[in-house]
């Protein structure tokens, strides 16, 4: 378990002079400055990720869905039942779920990682690094123990690892697993101080009724559990999940190899909090898709001071935002590879009001 504490270690910051650099650059293209707006920062970012103002691009990009259940499941917080987790995680294989049809789509690659699905199946086309039949039930204590809780971890550093030795130039993450919401709200909670309220969504469509028991539920959870609000590790192992804690060390291990990573929705951005606060310098590396509809997804983007990319009202999960944002990625290295300069073009543009400024 030496692995996570290596990868701390490799993680730096951003190149902060090639993004200023690359701000400058971007401020000098044909076009009002400022104007371009997140496009211009996401362009940026990117160039101080990679060390480089120009040139980048992020054609080979893959997805990485977590697969596991969450022992919650069995407090009735869900809609469906766990076997549900392996239909769909055979779905996904086959190619035709949500997500793997929006990446299909946008040419990207995906691979599933079943780190503790709920069943004895070996679905080809999975990566099989199961540590359990799902988590305990932390209703009624933790979800899995310290150890295992790194083991996961591990298995998400080591599956960027790979990736970037194949060459890929971005990730994306996503997830499946019942229950998983909840795990998620917990985390939220757990890590950022907010109220059990403001936490818990409706997940994939509970009934009035359903949602108050789950709120009922989770705060009894976290009572028994005490999360200790200053270890990330203890908060997800007591109160997370085996993809929520896979998708961790994927956050790790892409900032340690230098790749940007894009968060697609709620259980994607509570782990991306629980690794930022294991190392904050992994914030420099985030990229959010879209704004999810479930209610707490802006609750996290604040506690790590991002803001998402798209706005529409999508909450599937799985890595569904990812594919949607690699399109706004290219859209803004073609914008700083591409578009002239004013010099280029000689064009006069001495009196040219910077839009950043008169905004503010």
């Amino acid at each position: 378990m030496k692995l996570w504490q290596e990868t701390l270690e490799q993680i730096k910051p951003l190149d902060h002079d090639v993004q200023k650099a690359a701000q400058e650059y971007i401020d000098g293209l044909i076009k009002p400055i400022g104007s371009l707006g997140r496009l211009e920062t996401l362009a940026a970012q990117i160039a101080g990720i990679t060390g480089n103002v120009k040139g980048n691009r992020m054609k080979k990009r893959v997805i990485i869905a977590m697969c596991a259940d969450n022992g919650i499941h069995e407090e009735g917080v869900t809609v469906a039942g766990q076997e549900v987790t392996t239909i769909m995680a055979k779905c996904m294989a086959r190619g035709v779920s949500g997500m793997t049809v929006f990446a299909k789509e946008a040419a990207a690659d995906y691979v599933l990682v079943d780190v503790g699905i709920n069943s004895e199946d070996i679905i080809p086309g999975m990566i099989h690094k199961k540590i359990a039949h799902g988590t305990a039930n932390f209703a009624k204590g933790p979800a899995m123990s310290r150890e295992d809780c790194i083991k996961a971890i591990e298995i998400g550093i080591e599956t960027v690892q790979e990736l970037k030795a194949k060459g890929y130039d971005i990730i994306g993450t996503g997830e499946l697993g019942m229950g998983n919401t909840s795990s998620s709200s917990c985390v939220l909670v757990g890590l950022s101080g907010i109220t059990m309220d403001e936490a818990v969504g409706k997940g994939a469509g509970l009934t009035k009724e359903a949602y108050l028991h789950k709120k009922d539920v989770l705060e009894r959870a976290m009572e028994i559990n005490q999360p200790d609000p200053n270890d990330a590790v203890d908060v997800v192992a007591k109160v997370g999940g085996f993809d929520i804690a896979g998708l961790v060390g994927v956050y790790l291990g892409s900032a340690a190899n230098r790749l940007p990573v894009v968060i697609d929705g709620f259980i994607s951005a509570a782990a991306a909090l629980a690794a930022v606060k294991i190392c904050p310098k992994v914030k420099d590396y985030l990229i959010p898709s879209h704004c999810s509809a479930e209610p707490a997804f802006m609750a996290v983007m604040q506690a790590i001071g991002k803001e998402p990319l798209l706005l529409l009202d999508m909450r599937l999960g799985e890595g569904s935002g990812c594919p949607l944002a690699f399109h706004v990625v290219d859209t803004a290295l073609a914008m700083i590879n591409e578009m002239a300069t004013f010099a280029e073009a000689a064009i006069e543009h001495d009196d040219f009001v910077d839009i950043r400024e008169e905004d503010a």
